[in-house]
């Protein structure tokens, strides 16, 4: 299978992300979405695929927004995506596009969704189990 994450290797989910694609048997083509921002068209169509709004694609949390006004309920989506484009750390991450579809992978377990299924335990680099020795998706808080 096909795949791409546009990854910040400074983010914790982003890199369970790529270890959980690696887990799952996938090497994908790794676009550092800091330093090699998708293009305008590009960005629509992930937020479009992932099958959310542009305000549910912006990150909020360490970035600029609050000080760019992007929190202004009058602002377009083009707007937004312009000072995305701008300031790519508003970008949230990671988006990851496979043969099954395009998700925002937050939490990082949403991208299982679009891979094949896993044959294997899965641990997150701070304990978390998201598959367990059975390939069982734990209950939510039993980890």
């Amino acid at each position: 299978m096909k795949a791409t994450i546009y990854h910040n290797p400074n983010c914790g989910t982003s890199r369970n992300v790529l270890a959980l694609l690696r887990h799952a048997g996938i090497e994908p083509v790794i676009i550092d979405y800091v330093t090699d921002t998708p293009t305008k068209a590009r960005l629509h169509e992930l937020i479009d695929k992932a099958g959310l709004t542009v305000r549910e694609a912006i990150r909020q949390k360490g970035t600029p927004y609050t000080e760019l006004g992007l929190d202004d309920p009058g602002l377009t989506d083009d707007a937004l995506i312009d000072a995305m484009l701008a300031h790519p750390i508003l970008i949230n991450r990671p988006f990851v596009e496979t043969d099954l579809g395009v998700r925002l992978a937050r939490p990082s377990e949403a991208v299982l969704a679009i891979l094949p299924p896993l044959a294997a335990a899965f641990v997150k680099e701070d304990g978390e189990v998201i598959m367990d020795e059975r390939a069982n998706t734990p209950i939510p808080g039993s980890s």
